[in-house]
């Protein structure tokens, strides 16, 4: 079996699985962690979390979103999170706002089923931070704002908490 059809099914798999166990933290308690993505396909939907705040509630309400498109629309949505200003504190190795080791973890498990989280590299720069600062998952882009837009023009839907 071609290999990334069969990490396709599996994601599928799992995915269904998780679902039935449900919890906000349904995601974290799969092990099947790969590092192909399925969005090399196109997926039927698009959208993009605006992340810009360090507060935990805010944090949890959108990672926990995610996961439930996640779960509900499996390989058929492609989910990526703008991360910029505060928010970047969620993608740091060691980052200077407080952020609950689990919501970390969270945003990591999330980035194991091909969700994407672009870091701001204006805010980047702002913190002194370079690419080695960030989680490995992290993709930088030069402007937040900017990748917002021109992922827009390409259909995907926008999501501001």
């Amino acid at each position: 079996m071609h290999n990334g059809k069969f990490f396709s099914q599996s994601r599928r798999a799992i995915l269904k699985s998780v679902a039935l166990l449900g919890g906000a933290f349904g995601l974290r308690s799969a092990q099947a962690h790969h590092t192909e993505s399925h969005l090399e396909e196109d997926s039927a939907h698009h959208i993009i979390y605006q992340c810009n705040k360090a507060d935990p509630e805010y944090l949890e309400h959108i990672l926990f979103s995610a996961g439930e498109l996640l779960r509900k629309y499996g390989d058929d949505v492609e989910i990526v999170f703008a991360v910029f200003g505060a928010g970047l504190h969620l993608l740091g190795k060691h980052p200077l706002r407080p952020i609950p080791h689990e919501l970390q973890q969270r945003a990591s498990s999330l980035a194991a089923y091909g969700v994407s989280f672009h870091a701001c590299g204006n805010t980047m720069m702002s913190l002194h931070w370079t690419e080695k600062d960030l989680v490995d998952y992290a993709k930088v882009v030069p402007v937040g704002v900017e990748d917002m837009m021109l992922l827009q023009e390409k259909g995907f839907a926008y999501v501001s908490w």
